[in-house]
This record gives structure tokens, C-alpha cells and sequence, in this order.
């Protein structure tokens, strides 16, 4: 097997207590032509100090220090000082098998595409397993563009590029959307027309540890993440890649826009469900234009309907029904 060189990247805040197992899962990779890049993204408790640290453990780590500025801008930078072939990601409370960049490098070249994937499962804090979000395959699959788009909007697809390995040369000039979160999807629907295919591999090879209050997860019911309404944002510009390069799947990213909007009521505290909330009054104006071509759609489930209509007649009303029965003994 040829040995491309690739660039692993690592963006790093205030995670000094899970770095060093997420970068020795790294360095310990039996595919070893690896440059590993870690970006200290602004931190303010010890963990820069410890990047440089583990460079000094391994010489294919490079440590780059900047001012807070995201995942996004950290992940930016990384990929401008990028020299690998393929580039991959981990999150720095994660970890990896040792063998996961021999596997995403063997199906790239078996399979003669341009990115490949494996599976993830999930841990808690306290090492239990969480239920699968995508389903691992049972053999290597090649999924086509298009279809790993419609996969995407049935939420059935996997965006993280934390799972993937793809050719350096197809990121465009700053990937990662700077300030958002949702990034992965954001970057990945806007490649995937210049992807064409991508294999998809069976084993769980990196394990997400799920850290609460950690990027998006929420620590508590009061916390609204900004992600739903950056997920409602996506929704919108992923329509337009869809009527631009797979107008087939229209119907299918209407009733993407529609869940996430859904998703996005019944994330919202009620405190904010008011007038002089713009963003909020777009979405339950969006679902009221759209109630009729949302009760014809063939995808939406019945649920789904259910709930457009009564956000669209009374979000608050159905909120507070909503609160009371989730906490119902």
C-alpha cells in the first residue's frame, strides 16, 4: 500500500485532563505517516503548556497557540499550515482505534475514492455505551454523492468529519463556518458535490466521548444552544445546494427544513418565544406559509405533521402542554 502522508488535526480548549489520551490514541496509529496538528485555541488552563509537552513526546506533532476563536477558526488554521495528502480530525476529549487511519487509508485506495469513513459509537462520563446515532454498516460500502446526501437530510448519514478521512485538496478556502455550530454539516453538504463517492467502513473505530456542556450538548433544560438555530440556517443553504446539483431530492430537503425548525421549537426556552424574538417569529411565519405543502409531503410522518400544525396555530400553547407532559411521573 502507497503511504500517503496525513495531516490529523486537533482543535484544543481547556481539555488538559482527556488530551493526552485523545493525542496517544493518535500517535499510536498503526498507520504512522501522520503529521499531527494541534491548535490551542485561547486556553486559559494549563492545557497549551501541555500541548507543547506532548510535542516534545513525539516529533510528527506540531503546536500551533492562537487567541480564542472557536473550533471552526482552530480547524481553519490547522488546514492553512496542512501538509498531508488527507486530512482527518479528532476532537480533544475523543479517541480513536489504533488501527482507524489504516482502515479510512486502505478504503480510499481499494475503493479509488476521494474520502472514506468509519463508524463511531458514543460513551457518558460515566463509560457506558449511548445508543448508535448512525447505523454502522455491515461491509464497506461506496455511497455515491447524492445519495449520501439524501442520507444526510433523512438523518440518517453521519457529518462529522471527525469519522472521515478526505483528499486535502478538496477543502475550499476557509472551510469551517467561523462563530456556528453544526459546522461538519455545514462544510460537508457544501463538498459533497465535488466528493462524488465515499466508502463507508463497518468498524466503530472512534469513540465520542460525550462530555456534558461540551460545544453544543446541554448541560441542562434552561440552556438553549445556539445550534438549532444555526441547524435551521443550514437547512436553508443546503435547499439551495439541492435545487442547484440534486433538484431530485427537493421534497426530501423541504422536509429537512422542517424538522430542524421543529427542532428548533421545541429546544427554545418559552421565555423566548416572543414578539421582538425576529429569528423565532421567522421560523412559526415559515411553518404557517408552508403548513398545506407540508401536510401533502409523502415524507413527513404524521408526528411531524402533528406538531407543524399546532406550532403553527399556538408554539406557546403547545409548549407549555409539551413541558407538562415530559414531566409527567
Amino acid at each position: 500500500m502507497d503511504t500517503p502522508l496525513i495531516t490529523v488535526i486537533v482543535p484544543v480548549y481547556n481539555i488538559k485532563d482527556y488530551l493526552p489520551r485523545c493525542v496517544h490514541s493518535i500517535t499510536a496509529q498503526t498507520y504512522r505517516r501522520l503529521e499531527i496538528i494541534l491548535v490551542d485555541d485561547g486556553s486559559t488552563d494549563g492545557t497549551g503548556k501541555l500541548c507543547d509537552r506532548l510535542a516534545g513526546e513525539d516529533g510528527r506533532i506540531r503546536v500551533y497557540h492562537k487567541e480564542n476563536g472557536g473550533s471552526s477558526s482552530a480547524r481553519n488554521l490547522a488546514l492553512s499550515h496542512a501538509s498531508g495528502e488527507y486530512v482527518g480530525f479528532v476532537d480533544s476529549d475523543d479517541y480513536i482505534e489504533p488501527d482507524m487511519y489504516e482502515l479510512l487509508m486502505q478504503g480510499i485506495q481499494e475503493f479509488q475514492v476521494s474520502a472514506a469513513q468509519v463508524a463511531r459509537d458514543e460513551i457518558d462520563e460515566k463509560g457506558n455505551p449511548l445508543p448508535d446515532i448512525c447505523v454502522p454498516p455491515t461491509e464497506p460500502v461506496v455511497i455515491e454523492g447524492r445519495k449520501f446526501m439524501e442520507e444526510l437530510l433523512m438523518h440518517r448519514g453521519d457529518c462529522s468529519f471527525c469519522t472521515k478521512l478526505i483528499r486535502r485538496d478538496l477543502f475550499p478556502e476557509g472551510a469551517f463556518p467561523v462563530g456556528k455550530l453544526n459546522e461538519d454539516f455545514h462544510l460537508l453538504v457544501r463538498m459533497l458535490p465535488g466528493l462524488e463517492r465515499i466508502v463507508s467502513l463497518p468498524k466503530q473505530a472512534y469513540h465520542v466521548f460525550y462530555r456534558i456542556g461540551s460545544n453544543s450538548r446541554k448541560a441542562d433544560r434552561e440552556t438553549f444552544s445556539r445550534v438549532y438555530a444555526d441547524c435551521v440556517e443550514n437547512a436553508d443553504m443546503v435547499e439551495g445546494i439541492v435545487k442547484r446539483d440534486y433538484p431530485e431530492l427537493e421534497e426530501i430537503a423541504f422536509r429537512f427544513g422542517i424538522f430542524q425548525r421543529l427542532e428548533y421549537l421545541l429546544h427554545i426556552p418559552i421565555s423566548q418565544m416572543t414578539k421582538n424574538n425576529a429569528f423565532y417569529r421567522g421560523i412559526v411565519s415559515y411553518l404557517r406559509r408552508n403548513w398545506w405543502r407540508a401536510m401533502k409531503s409523502r415524507i413527513l410522518t404524521e408526528k411531524n405533521k402533528a406538531y407543524h400544525t399546532l406550532f403553527a396555530i399556538a408554539p406557546r400553547r403547545l409548549r407549555r402542554l409539551h413541558a407538562i407532559w415530559l414531566t409527567r411521573p
